[in-house]
């Protein structure tokens, strides 16, 4: 059966998508659109991009993390500078070695642009800082930044959207006035954008499936927050969650497959060998259990 799939954000957390696409494919179902913010927006590029699940694995599970931790050369030389780099500069890492990875990956498919690609079938998050929006690429960069999308790099569109704050260095747009807009992580203002494949004026033409990382958005825990680092967290996570949990229906839902990846950092680029095959089982076991029922 052909779907649509959705991806949320969650950084390392991601090899859980691995072991879930196995079991979705293995029920005969083929993804066409796809979209994601932040770690999730990688794997639907990929898919996007015609790679196979099977290679998507080898991709993922061959990655060393630390090699895309790219700070200035000169932190190396004087360490105390990357909080420099991260007050003026608004990030550790500059994010170009993962964005290099990435448009490398996507040239073996002779994929660059979102001209290379069909027509909505792949939708990046990202977070528009400077003009306070939410910023789907590639629907919105014409009205909103001036930019023809078809000329718009994949693999620029996704290293924003994997900004996480204060970690990469954010992204500079030019757009429609002299200002460039501050862009990061989509997943800033929509983690998980289930909403973005909803047609008001068209039938659905095919179940969308959602694959959200972290568990049930109704079962959040209750935050001690203690300190101004506590309360940092407690407010970028529910700036994370807020509006995705309003949009999210009950009847919506069922068309969500939640996998639960609790006790893992999603910038803990040194994750071991056995944790990631820990997150790997974790999302196999959740889509199996799901897929029995779904569609419902």
């Amino acid at each position: 059966m052909k779907i649509d799939a959705v991806f949320s954000g969650g950084g390392v957390k991601a090899y859980a998508f691995l072991g879930a696409l196995e079991s979705i494919t293995s029920k005969d179902h083929t993804i066409e659109r796809v979209a994601g913010t932040s770690a999730g927006a990688i794997i639907a590029a990929f898919i996007a991009s015609n790679y196979r699940i099977s290679e998507i694995n080898e991709l993922i599970r061959g990655i060393d993390l630390t090699k895309f931790l790219d700070p200035p050369k000169i932190s190396e030389i004087i360490p105390f500078s990357k909080w420099l780099f991260l007050y003026f500069q608004m990030g550790i890492y500059k994010g170009d070695k993962l964005e290099n990875w990435l448009y490398n990956q996507l040239k073996e498919k002779n994929i660059y642009t979102f001209n290379d690609l069909k027509p909505g079938y792949l939708k990046v998050v990202v977070s528009d800082l400077t003009l306070g929006k939410l910023v789907v690429i590639p629907d919105d960069l014409e009205r909103i930044y001036g930019i023809n999308p078809k000329h718009f790099p994949i693999a620029k569109a996704v290293r924003m959207s994997a900004g996480f704050p204060y970690f990469f260095m954010p992204k500079r747009m030019p757009g429609k006035t002299n200002q460039k807009s501050i862009v990061v992580d989509g997943g800033l203002l929509s983690n998980f954008p289930l909403w973005i494949f909803e047609n008001h004026d068209e039938s659905k033409t095919r179940p969308i499936l959602g694959v959200k990382l972290s568990g049930d958005l109704e079962s959040q825990q209750p935050r001690r927050i203690k300190n101004a680092l506590d309360m940092f967290h407690g407010l970028f996570s529910t700036m994370k969650q807020a509006h995705d949990s309003r949009y999210i229906s009950k009847s919506h839902q069922n068309n969500i497959l939640f996998i639960p990846t609790k006790n893992v950092e999603t910038i803990n680029f040194s994750i071991s060998e056995e944790t990631k095959l820990q997150l790997i089982e974790t999302g196999r076991a959740s889509a199996e259990r799901f897929l029995k029922y779904w569609p419902t």
